[in-house]
């Protein structure tokens, strides 16, 4: 079995730091993108960021300059570095990992179970 732990969320006042980390671990063969997500009460979930493979990245609008993800893929770890942070950056943040399991079998979306990012002051 495939699971992805995300770590680091909690409370935070507007204008600060916040860092979260995902590690995914079990019965992986490869990683393809990784990524974080969030969703806000009674709003869809919404891509924040991906990484790939190769290190190439992709922002939400609404976090480019102030968000950075990075990945150690020898950890099967992604990170989030979330600096000055916005009330409307509140929300439940979700780990995502493309993998496979086997080498034959189908790549498939994976999800964490989610981490709290409160910014209120």
């Amino acid at each position: 079995q495939v699971q992805l732990v995300e770590s680091g969320g909690g409370r935070v006042q507007p204008g600060g730091s916040l860092s979260l980390s995902c590690a995914a671990s079990g019965n992986i063969f490869s990683i393809y993108h990784m990524g974080w997500y969030r969703q806000a009460p009674g709003k869809q979930r919404e891509l924040v960021a991906t990484i790939t493979t190769g290190g190439s990245t992709n922002y939400a609008d609404s976090v480019k300059g102030r968000f950075t993800i990075s990945r150690d893929s020898a950890k099967n770890t992604v990170y989030l570095q979330m600096n000055s942070l916005k009330p409307e950056d509140a929300a439940v943040y979700y780990c995502n990992a493309l993998l496979k399991v086997t080498f034959r079998g189908a790549r498939d979306y994976y999800w964490g179970q989610g981490t709290q990012v409160t910014v209120s002051s």
